[in-house]
C-alpha cells in the first residue's frame, strides 16, 4: 500500500469515476486503474464498483482512513513550513451560521493581513453536523454552541450570548424593550423544531416559568428564523448574533429575562495536536472577540460568559 494508491481512491470518491479522478490527479486513467487494482489485491477487497461507478462499502471505509493519513501528511508539511512566525498551510474550520456572519468577515480580513500564507477553508453548518465532521477528521476545529459532550473533543468557551425575541416594528410586541416569558406566551412565536438543541433550551425555560409557548411555525435554521421575523411574519426567539450590530431596519430586539444565554465554544480533537495554521486561527479568533464582543448587543466575554440559571 502506498500514498499514490490512496490518492487514486480518494480522487475517485471525490470525482465519481476513473477518468475524472485521472484529470484531478493530472495523470492518465490507466495509472489510476493500476493503483486501484494493486490496492484491491493487497487488501483482498473490491473497493470500486465498476458497474455502477463509485465506491463499495469497503471502499468508503478505506477512504475514511486514507483521508486522515493525507491530512496528517499535510499537517507535517504545514508545521514544518510554520516553524517561525510565518504561519503557512491550510486549516478547515467549521462555524455555526450566526457566529459566522458576525465574526468571519473580520476574522478573514485579520488572517489575510497577519498570515498571508495561511489558507482557511470555512464550512458553515449546525452544531450537530459540525461535531460529526470534526470527529470524522473532515474539520480541524469548529465554532459550535454548547452543550457538546464528547470525550474526544477539547472544548473552550468563547462567549455567551442572550436569547432574545426579534420582532418587526409593526408587531404589537415591538413597544416592549423587556418582556416576561409569560407575556410572550400570549402570542404565537416562531420556534426551532421540536428536538433541536435551541428548542430544548427554550422549552426548559418555558417549563421552569410554568408557561407553554405556541409555535407560529417551526423553522430549522436560526438565520431563516431571523429573516422571517425581519419580514414581519411573526416574533422569533433567536440568539443575539442572529442580528449583527450593523444591521438596520424595521425590527426590535426584546430582552426576555427567563431565557438563558447560549454559550459558543471552540472545539477541536484532543489528538492529534492542532497544526500551526489551526492554532493561529484559534488565537486570531480570541483576539478578535476581545476587540469586538462589546460592540455586539447581547454578547458577553470573560466572567460573564457562564450560562445563567
Amino acid at each position: 500500500m502506498d500514498l499514490r494508491q490512496l490518492a487514486a481512491l480518494t480522487a475517485i470518491a471525490d470525482h465519481g469515476s476513473f477518468s475524472a479522478a485521472a484529470r484531478a490527479l493530472y495523470t492518465v486513467q490507466s495509472n489510476v486503474s493500476g493503483h486501484i487494482a494493486h490496492l484491491e489485491r493487497e487488501l483482498g477487497a473490491t473497493l470500486v464498483d465498476r458497474q455502477r461507478g463509485g465506491l463499495t462499502e469497503e471502499g468508503f471505509r478505506v477512504v475514511e482512513r486514507a483521508r486522515r493519513i493525507q491530512r496528517e501528511l499535510e499537517a507535517i508539511a504545514d508545521d514544518m513550513a510554520s516553524r517561525d512566525t510565518d504561519v503557512a498551510g491550510t486549516t478547515r474550520i467549521g462555524v455555526i451560521g450566526t457566529t459566522g456572519r458576525w465574526v468571519m468577515p473580520q476574522l478573514l480580513t485579520q488572517l489575510s493581513r497577519d498570515y498571508p500564507r495561511l489558507k482557511m477553508i470555512v464550512s458553515e453548518g449546525a452544531t450537530s453536523s459540525l461535531v460529526g465532521q470534526l470527529l470524522e477528521g473532515h474539520l480541524d476545529a469548529a465554532i459550535v454552541h454548547l452543550p457538546v459532550d464528547d470525550p474526544e473533543l477539547a472544548i473552550e468557551p468563547l462567549f455567551a450570548e442572550d436569547l432574545m425575541v426579534l420582532v418587526h416594528s409593526s408587531h404589537p410586541l415591538a413597544e416592549h424593550e423587556h418582556l416576561p416569558l409569560a407575556s410572550l406566551a400570549e402570542h404565537p412565536v416562531l420556534l426551532p423544531p421540536t428536538g433541536a438543541a435551541l428548542r430544548r433550551v427554550i422549552d426548559r425555560a418555558a417549563t421552569a416559568s410554568g408557561v407553554t409557548l405556541t409555535p407560529l411555525a417551526e423553522i430549522d435554521g436560526v438565520r431563516l428564523l431571523a429573516s422571517l421575523a425581519f419580514e414581519g411574519f411573526g416574533p422569533a426567539i433567536v440568539p443575539a448574533t442572529a442580528v449583527p450590530r450593523w444591521l438596520r431596519g424595521e425590527f426590535r430586539r426584546i430582552q426576555v429575562p427567563e431565557l438563558p444565554r447560549r454559550v459558543v465554544a471552540w472545539a477541536q480533537r484532543r489528538r492529534p495536536a492542532p497544526t500551526a495554521p489551526t492554532r493561529a486561527v484559534r488565537e486570531a479568533t480570541t483576539s478578535l472577540l476581545e476587540r469586538v464582543a462589546d460592540r455586539q448587543p447581547g454578547v458577553y466575554l470573560g466572567i460573564e460568559s457562564p450560562v445563567r440559571a
